[in-house]
C-alpha cells in the first residue's frame, strides 16, 4: 500500500535523476561493477581535465553501489570547517563493505590517512586532475588496490546520446559536436542553451555565455594581458613553438610566455611542439571570434608570414611539416574547410591517423596490392594502363603505408613528368590520360625547353578511393610539397579527380583552374582535370595568394596578386638570351636595367622577393649576373670566357679594343671569347629560370 511506502527523499530524486541522464563511460562503469561484485577494498581514482565528468562519474558510482546494496559515504566541495581544501576528514562511522565517494578538490594526500579508519572491504573512490602520484603506482602496497581511470572526451555516439537525454534535437547534434569536442561540461552547457534559450541561434560559437563559462572552468587564472595574448596566439596555430610564439605575439624573446603556456592543465605536448586540447583551442578560438575579430586575422596573418619564411629557408623537412601548419589556418573557410578534416582534428583522433602514415617511393613488390586498390575503384582497364607505366622514366609511384602492426599499403599515387614533345611516345598514346594531356600542353601549354608539366596520373587511398580521409590528406600535402620544392620545379600541375565537381571550390581556392580539354575516360568513368601554372604564380605568391583568401569575405574574388614589377611572363628561350645580351649592355649604365625583360622572369622575381617593385628587381638582376658570372670564374673551362664578360661587361674597359688589349688577345680571340662567355651565362641563367 501506499502510505506503507517510506518516503522518497529530495536526495534520492536528485540520485534517480542523475543515474538516467548519465550517458558514455560504459569502460568505466563495467569496471566499476566488477569492483563491487569483487567484494575486496579497492582505491579508484577518477581524473581528467576540468569539466570532463569526474564528479558525474563519481555519482553513477554512488548509485551503482546503493542499487547494489552497499551503504555510501558521500565526502563532497570543501570541508564543512572552512578549512583548506584536501582537508578531508575521516567519516565518525563507515559500514563494512562501504563505498565512500571523496569529490573534494586536492583529496588525494590525505587519502593515506583516510583510508586507515575504513574498513578493510571498502571502496573509496576520489577525483582528481592529476594522475594517481607516482608513489602510489611504484609502491607494492598499492599493487591490486588502485584502479586508475583517466577520462577522455565522450565518443560521438556518447556525446549524441547525452544531447538527446538533454532535450537536443538531433538535427542541431552535429554543430554542438562540432564545437564540443565531446566534453561533458561543454555538450551540458550547449544543451542548456539549446533547450532553455537561444532556441532561434543555431551557431555553436555564439553564446557567450557558454564560453566565458567554460574558458573560468579550464583556466584558474591568466596573469597579464602578455599572457592573455599568448593564449589567444597558441590557440591559432596547429603546433606552437617558442619562435613561433615571439612570432605571433610580436616580442623578441617569448621563453617565459611559452614557459607559462607548458604549465597549463588544458596544454598538450606534441613531437614538433605544444597546443590546446581540442575544446580549450575551440574555446579561445570562438571567443576571441567575437570579442576581437581583427586580432584573429591578424594572428592567423603572422602565423602565415612566419610558415612562409620557413619554408623560403629551404630545409625540406620543415617546409613538409609546414604546409600542414599552413593548411590548418585556412581550417575556417567553407570552401576548405571540409576537405582539411584530418588536418583540423590533428590535435586529437586526427593526429593518431596522420602519423600512422608514411609515404615513401613504391617497390616492386607492392605494385600488386596497389594495383588491386585501383582495379576496386577504376576497373581492369585502369590497372592495364597503371601497369604500363611501371619503370617507365617519366613515372614516380610512391605508397602511403599504414605503419600501425603489420604496415600495409595504405594508397598511392602515381606522377608523370610530360613535355609537349612526349606526344609521339608510344605509352603517352596508349593512355587517354597522357594522351590528352601532352595534346593540350602541345597546343596550349607554353612549355619552354627544358620545361615539364606534371600529370598526377594516379591517386587514391586504399578504403576511402578519393574521398576526403587522412590518407588523401597526406597525399595531397606530399603532392604540394613536390610541386614547390622540387629540383625541376614543375612548369605546370595537372590534377585529375573521379569526381572533379566535388573538388571544384577546393581547386578554386587553391588556384587551380578546370581544364576540360584535359578531360579523358578509362573503362567507361570519366575523369574531370584541373591545372596551375607555376611560371605565373611561383611557390612564394601561390602562398602569399591563400594568406590573403583565408581572411578574405569572398575568397574566389582575390585574384593572383599583381607584382609591382609587373606581373611574370614565360619567357622563351630565344626571348630570354636576347634578355641577357640586353642586360649586360645596360649593367653598367644608370637605371640601364628598368627595361629588361628579364625583369618579369621567374629567376629575378624570386631573388627580388615577393612585392619587389622594378627597382628592387633591377637591383636583384644585376646581383644575379654577376653571382653567375662569378661561377663560370670558378670553373676552369669557363675562366676565359669569364675574363671576356669581366672586361666588357661586369668591370668595362670602355671599348671591346681596350679590353683585347687587357686580355693581351687578337680582336678576333677576344670576340671568340666573349661570345663563349655570353652564351655559357645565359645558360645558367636558363637552367635558374626553368628551376625558380
Amino acid at each position: 500500500m501506499r502510505g506503507q511506502q517510506a518516503p522518497l527523499r529530495m536526495a534520492d530524486r536528485f540520485a534517480a535523476a542523475r543515474a538516467k541522464g548519465f550517458a558514455g563511460r560504459r569502460a568505466e562503469v563495467e569496471a566499476f561493477r566488477r569492483i563491487l561484485a569483487d567484494g575486496h577494498g579497492a582505491v579508484v581514482h577518477v581524473h581528467g581535465s576540468a569539466g570532463i565528468g569526474k564528479s558525474t562519474l563519481l555519482h553513477q558510482f554512488a548509485w551503482l553501489a546503493t542499487r547494489a546494496g552497499r551503504p555510501v559515504t558521500v565526502i563532497a566541495n570543501e570541508p564543512a570547517d572552512g578549512g583548506a581544501a584536501g582537508n578531508v576528514s575521516a567519516p565518525a562511522h563507515v559500514a563494512p563493505g562501504s563505498l565512500v565517494v571523496v569529490d573534494v578538490p586536492g583529496a588525494v594526500p590525505a587519502t593515506e590517512v583516510l583510508l586507515a579508519h575504513l574498513p578493510d572491504d571498502s571502496v573509496l573512490a576520489l577525483a582528481d586532475r592529476e594522475p594517481p602520484p607516482l608513489a602510489w603506482r611504484t609502491d607494492p602496497a598499492w599493487l591490486g588496490l588502485l584502479h586508475s581511470m583517466p577520462l577522455a572526451p565522450l565518443d560521438p555516439v556518447d556525446s549524441a546520446e547525452l544531447l538527446t537525454l538533454r532535450g537536443v534535437p538531433e538535427a542541431e547534434h552535429s554543430s554542438v559536436l562540432a564545437f564540443t569536442h565531446g566534453h561533458p561540461l561543454a555538450l551540458a552547457l550547449m544543451a542548456d542553451v539549446r533547450v532553455h534559450g537561444s532556441r532561434g541561434n543555431t551557431s555553436p560559437a555564439s553564446p557567450p555565455r557558454v564560453v566565458n563559462t567554460l574558458l573560468a572552468a579550464l583556466l584558474d587564472v591568466v596573469p597579464t594581458p602578455r599572457h592573455r595574448a599568448a593564449l589567444e596566439a597558441y590557440a591559432q596555430a596547429l603546433v606552437t613553438t617558442e619562435p613561433l610564439l615571439a612570432a605571433l605575439v610580436g616580442v623578441p624573446d617569448a621563453s617565459d610566455l611559452f614557459e607559462w603556456l607548458c604549465t597549463l592543465s588544458i596544454t598538450e605536448y606534441g613531437s614538433r611542439g605544444i597546443h590546446p586540447h581540442d575544446l580549450a583551442r575551440s574555446v579561445l578560438d570562438t571567443e576571441l571570434g567575437w570579442r576581437h575579430p581583427a586580432r584573429r586575422t591578424e594572428l592567423r596573418r603572422r602565423a602565415s608570414t612566419y610558415y612562409q619564411q620557413l619554408f623560403a629557408d629551404g630545409d625540406r623537412a620543415r617546409q613538409r611539416a609546414v604546409l600542414a601548419d599552413f593548411a590548418y589556418l585556412h581550417r575556417d573557410s567553407p570552401l576548405v574547410g571540409p576537405l582539411l578534416a584530418p588536418v583540423t582534428t590533428a590535435t586529437g583522433a586526427g593526429a593518431a591517423h596522420l602519423d600512422a602514415l608514411s609515404i615513401t617511393a613504391t617497390q616492386e613488390s607492392e605494385l600488386p596490392a596497389l594495383l588491386a586498390m585501383a582495379e576496386r575503384y577504376e576497373g581492369p582497364e585502369s590497372v592495364r594502363l597503371l601497369r604500363g607505366w611501371w619503370a617507365h622514366p617519366a613515372a614516380a609511384w610512391a605508397t602511403v603505408r599504414a605503419e600501425v602492426p603489420p604496415p600495409s599499403p595504405a594508397g598511392f599515387y602515381l606522377l608523370l613528368a610530360l613535355g609537349a614533345e612526349d606526344i609521339d611516345d608510344p605509352a603517352v598514346a596508349a593512355d587517354p590520360a597522357t594522351a590528352a594531356a601532352v595534346d593540350w600542353l602541345a597546343r596550349h601549354g607554353g612549355l619552354r625547353a627544358g620545361e615539364r608539366a606534371l600529370l598526377v596520373r594516379a591517386w587514391l587511398a586504399r578504403d576511402t578511393y578519393q574521398d576526403v580521409s587522412a590518407v588523401q590528406t597526406l597525399i595531397t600535402l606530399r603532392l604540394t610539397h613536390h610541386y614547390l620544392t622540387a629540383e625541376q620545379r614543375p612548369a605546370l600541375t595537372l590534377l585529375p579527380f573521379a569526381d572533379p565537381e566535388f573538388w571544384a571550390d577546393g581547386c578554386a581556392y587553391t588556384d587551380f583552374d578546370r581544364l576540360p580539354q584535359s578531360d579523358f575516360t578509362v573503362g567507361g568513368r570519366s575523369y574531370g582535370t584541373y591545372v596551375h601554372d607555376w611560371r605565373r604564380t611561383p611557390p612564394l605568391a601561390w602562398l602569399s595568394l591563400l594568406c590573403e583568401r583565408e581572411s578574405a569575405a569572398d575568397p574566389l574574388a582575390v585574384a593572383t596578386p599583381d607584382e609591382p614589377g609587373g606581373t611574370l611572363r614565360v619567357l622563351d628561350a630565344e626571348t630570354f638570351a636576347a634578355g641577357v645580351r640586353e642586360a649586360l649592355r645596360g649593367l653598367g649604365r644608370v637605371g640601364g636595367l628598368r627595361g629588361s625583360v628579364l625583369l618579369r622572369s621567374r629567376a629575378v622575381a624570386s631573388r627580388a622577393g615577393q612585392g619587389a617593385g622594378p627597382d628592387e628587381r633591377a637591383t636583384a638582376l644585376s646581383a644575379l649576373l654577376r653571382e653567375t658570372a662569378a661561377e663560370l670564374q670558378a670553373a676552369p673551362r669557363d675562366r676565359r670566357s669569364h675574363r671576356a664578360l669581366h672586361h666588357t661587361y661586369l668591370q668595362p674597359a670602355g671599348t671591346q679594343q681596350r679590353a683585347a688589349d687587357l686580355l693581351g688577345l687578337p680582336m678576333s680571340t677576344y670576340r671568340r671569347h666573349l661570345a663563349a662567355g655570353v652564351t655559357r651565362l645565359t645558360e645558367e641563367l636558363w637552367r635558374r629560370e626553368l628551376g625558380s
